[in-house]
């Protein structure tokens, strides 16, 4: 967790990859993402290669400070790599990608989202920096990324109704599935099935959320750091009004009432039966669900 006193920092990588940052584990990490950056430069290894994805210019200065105390050779997004184009397709997505040897194009990415792009770059840059200095075979880099899976990220679990898992957390996470969801799918209505850890920005999440969402069941997950769903219901109705709120603790529960209620999509939508249940809000929570789903088929 962090990255400076990660368990799996002792090794000593020739490429070290740095995601977006965003507040998360705050208690632990700090609660900026230029406290977070603070922590993260700590796997950038002496003379290594620093993959780096576009960050908030306070996490930014600090990555890029520590890089070149340590003499790392810097790869940045939207400098010498990003997403050059991407177009939502049936499935996942169509991108060109700049890349750090080479442009690839027509490459299909079986993900949705934009922060999905985003990640595919920075996959495609760490493996050209560790490969060297020729490009990478562009038939291989469409083969390898049409092969792409991503468990509880905005995967389609069961259909009648639509059930879409998503292990977003944290804000960030939560608006990235919702440009997503604006961007990728049409539901009408979208049923949400929202259970957090006590420890989370839950206010965030379901802020984040809430314009996607035309009702919310609030539950929590079998652990003892879930936020009670009484709890969570209490801000959730701050968030969404009183009349879109239900609560279920029980998963399971909540899960079924959700799917019920997006069957019948004349309640809240159109009726034309593109009704759907996203379920979110925490890894445990969506991995729970996705296990009982596919259980279920």
């Amino acid at each position: 967790m962090g990255g400076a006193w990660d368990a799996t920092n002792v090794i000593d990588a020739a490429v070290a990859v740095v995601l977006p940052i965003a507040v998360d584990h705050a208690k632990y990490l700090g609660d900026s993402p230029e406290a977070i950056a603070v922590e993260k430069a700590g796997i950038i290894k002496p003379g290594s290669i620093a993959v780096l994805a576009e960050q908030p210019p306070e996490a930014a200065e600090v990555l890029l400070r520590h890089a070149a105390e340590v003499g790392a050779t810097l790869a940045r997004e939207g400098l010498e790599f990003g997403v050059v184009s991407r177009v939502p397709a049936v499935g996942g997505q169509m991108l060109s990608l700049q890349g750090l040897r080479a442009r690839y194009d027509d490459v299909f990415l079986p993900l949705y989202g934009a922060h999905q792009a985003q990640n595919a770059a920075v996959a495609l840059a760490a493996v050209e920096a560790f490969a060297g200095e020729q490009p990478l075979d562009e038939e291989l880099v469409r083969v390898a990324f049409a092969e792409v899976t991503s468990p509880g990220r905005l995967e389609i679990i069961r259909r009648s109704p639509t059930i879409v898992l998503d292990a977003a957390h944290n804000p960030h996470g939560a608006e990235a599935v919702a440009a997503a969801l604006e961007d990728s799918f049409t539901f009408s209505p979208l049923i949400g099935v929202i259970g957090v850890m006590a420890d989370k920005d839950h206010e965030g999440v379901l802020a984040a959320l809430e314009p996607h969402l035309a009702h919310v069941i609030c539950t929590q997950n079998s652990t003892a750091r879930a936020l009670p769903a009484a709890k969570l219901a209490e801000t959730a109705r701050e968030v969404f009004g009183q009349d879109r709120v239900s609560v279920a603790p029980n998963l399971a529960d909540a899960i079924d009432q959700a799917a019920t209620l997006a069957e019948a999509g004349e309640v809240f939508g159109d009726g034309l039966g593109s009704g759907a249940v996203l379920v979110t809000g925490s890894v445990i929570t969506v991995g729970e669900a996705r296990a009982m789903l596919r259980g279920r088929s």
